[in-house]
């Protein structure tokens, strides 16, 4: 039986197909071992083909991972317009929901990309810094006053954020509510220590 020949598209729509592959497989394996071969498979072209579109496969893989970043970024954004409590917890809310439902490819990208591939080390901790700049309008919006020490707790706190919610177990139908007050709660405490230090002695 001859082979199924891909459907005709607009370059602009056959670069964004081949990038949605690649972040599709990236819940099976990590960015080094992302095939250009088995993205053109799938997406029914030749691997030559593929270089139509990208100029290298750094170029390919630096495409992907922006795309996930830009995408991450966005449903980490707030609405302006909401009060500041609400604005931190839909900041929260969205961090959550895009992680714990995309976890493999997380891990694949922003978690495993920059130690793993250099080439797109600078994507990933430029979609790490935005995330940090709006903990830290967060902040603002809470009338927290600006501090060296406020801004080393964001990137504490984001830390502690990825972690939670990387290894949260999500059997329980509460699981996710129970992770944005876990996560809440340790953003209000960690940041409340910075004026009241606590020892464990205390």
């Amino acid at each position: 039986m001859p082979e199924k020949r891909a459907a005709r598209l607009h370059p602009d729509e056959r670069r964004a197909q081949l990038v949605a592959i690649g972040v599709d497989m990236l819940a099976d394996c990590s960015l080094d071992e992302l095939s250009t071969d088995a993205v053109a498979r799938r997406a029914g072209i030749s691997r030559g083909l593929l270089f139509h579109y990208f100029d290298s496969k750094r170029d390919f893989y630096r495409s992907v991972v922006r795309q996930e970043c830009d995408d991450f970024a966005a449903a980490t954004e707030p609405d302006a317009s909401l009060d500041p409590v609400a604005w931190m917890r839909a900041f929260i809310a969205g961090f959550v929901a895009y992680v714990t439902g995309r976890r493999k490819v997380y891990g694949a990208l922003v978690r495993g990309a920059a130690g793993s591939h250099p080439a797109v080390e600078d994507i990933v901790e430029a979609t790490r810094a935005t995330l940090a700049r709006r903990v830290e309008e967060g902040q603002r919006r809470l009338g927290m006053p600006q501090t060296p020490r406020l801004t080393l707790a964001t990137r504490a706190w984001l830390a502690f954020a990825e972690e939670a919610v990387t290894g949260w177990p999500l059997e329980d139908p509460d699981a996710l509510d129970e992770l944005g007050a876990f996560l809440e709660s340790g953003f209000v405490r960690l940041l409340g220590a910075l004026d009241r230090p606590v020892t464990l002695c205390d």
